[in-house]
């Protein structure tokens, strides 16, 4: 406790010694020269690696990312090794601090911004690291931290076979912090390097893929973290015990919708882009998570429908192998039409379409004798019914109708033939 409290009293001395004395000018102008020359290094990396996704190393200006600081703190490491070889420096137990609080300060700050993008919770995280870290540094150069710290060891209490203190927590809790925040940086770069260049096809593969890699970098960091603050992992075997039984009885549709969605992923049944039907409910998928699959139908509305539900139910997939899709439109003339005229028409129609294919080409049939009249059949293919299908159909019904009034065809109303009985009462012979 003597030693504890002589570094307090000492450290904070020596500091105000020692910037009344020249050496600190010196001190002063090399990190000055540190702060410089990782201005220009940073520049350098950025004119190198321009137009590339480097957010979290360089940020949006020139020193708002994590590369500027850690060069600075590099430089500056350096320049006390260099410097205080000959004598002693104490300036730099304030800078040397200062660097460090900055680049954990940039390190988690970016970091949170990519891997949460447009989340609430980022700037309270933000503001939270910056004032723990500053907090530090301002409590280690006054020289209350040591003290601050021992005092905090020496409450502890014992949880199984470990002996914790408040000290080992705090401890435990920043270096969970720091190894999540790694864990964070690298798997938002993973994600990033495999959708760069993911296209429609191995879109769904490739996020399962660093959705995976971030829940077990989490996962590992998470032990990591555990460990170093000394617990026991064994006891975690038993609450995994537990977890599997809480699964298998109280959550059992929970699991199923996460365990069909990885289904869905790799075996790429059906992938983001994919125009769908299910359950009467048309639309294209724009989203597959973990527990559920987003489907967008074409008037904008969106359905979320889970995982288990797309694997034990029939969908139609009209995207998985041929985007082809047919469709009819039904129309009644009078008996005394022309029939191959009418047929004509009808094809020439649909021909007019840019949307309508050629092959297989459009074509009309004499569907069947109706009640009022002649009842024609066209059906015609596109191959982006994505872009709607309600329009077109409109748009060729509209040209029949013009085409058969300008050839005197006759749509008929319906017709109906009533016979009127006039029965007459029996009369009595006279």
């Amino acid at each position: 406790m003597a030693d504890v409290s002589d570094r307090a009293v000492v450290l904070p001395m020596a500091l105000l010694e020692s910037l009344m004395r020249p050496e600190s000018i010196m001190a002063l102008g090399a990190f000055a020269g540190c702060l410089v020359l990782a201005w220009l290094m940073t520049w350098g990396v950025r004119r190198v690696f321009r137009g590339q996704e480097l957010a979290i190393l360089l940020g949006r200006n020139l020193v708002d990312g994590v590369l500027f600081p850690v060069l600075l703190l590099g430089l500056t490491f350096v320049a006390q090794i260099v410097l205080t070889q000959q004598q002693a420096l104490p300036l730099f137990a304030v800078l040397l601090p200062v660097c460090i609080s900055l680049a954990v300060i940039r390190l988690g700050v970016k970091v949170l911004q990519v891997a949460f993008a447009n989340a609430p919770f980022v700037r309270v995280a933000e503001r939270t690291i910056s004032w723990l870290a500053w907090g530090a540094v301002v409590l280690w150069v006054t020289g209350i931290l040591p003290l601050v710290l021992h005092e905090l060891d020496q409450i502890t209490w014992k949880v199984g076979a470990s002996v914790l203190s408040v000290r080992t927590l705090i401890e435990g809790a920043l270096t969970a912090g720091a190894v999540l925040v790694v864990a964070l940086w690298v798997s938002a770069a993973i994600e990033a390097r495999l959708l760069k260049s993911a296209t429609g096809s191995d879109l769904s593969l490739r996020k399962v893929v660093s959705n995976t890699a971030r829940a077990l970098l989490l996962f590992v960091g998470l032990l990591l973290a555990l460990s170093s603050v000394g617990i026991d992992l064994t006891a975690l075997s038993v609450l995994g015990g537990a977890v599997g039984v809480g699964i298998g009885f109280g959550l059992q549709k929970l699991a199923s919708n996460y365990v069909s969605g990885f289904v869905i992923l790799a075996e790429r049944s059906m992938r983001i882009g994919d125009l769908v039907l299910v359950d009467g409910f048309e639309g294209r998928i724009v989203d597959i998570k973990a527990r559920y699959t987003v489907i967008r139908a074409l008037n904008g509305r969106e359905s979320i429908v889970p995982n288990e539900f797309l694997i034990i139910n029939r969908v139609e997939n009209f995207t998985l192998m041929d985007s082809k899709t047919s469709q009819t439109s039904l129309v009644s003339v009078a008996y005394d039409s022309d029939v191959d005229l009418v047929r004509q028409l009808l094809i020439k129609a649909c021909e007019s379409q840019e949307r309508v294919l050629q092959d297989p080409a459009p074509n009309a049939f004499l569907s069947q004798f109706g009640a009022d009249g002649l009842e024609f059949t066209v059906s015609y293919w596109i191959a982006d019914p994505e872009n709607g299908q309600l329009a077109l159909r409109s748009s060729i019904n509209m040209m029949i109708l013009a085409s058969l009034r300008e050839h005197k065809i006759e749509i008929p109303y319906p017709q109906r033939v009533m016979h009127m009985v006039n029965a007459s009462p029996n009369t009595a012979p006279d």
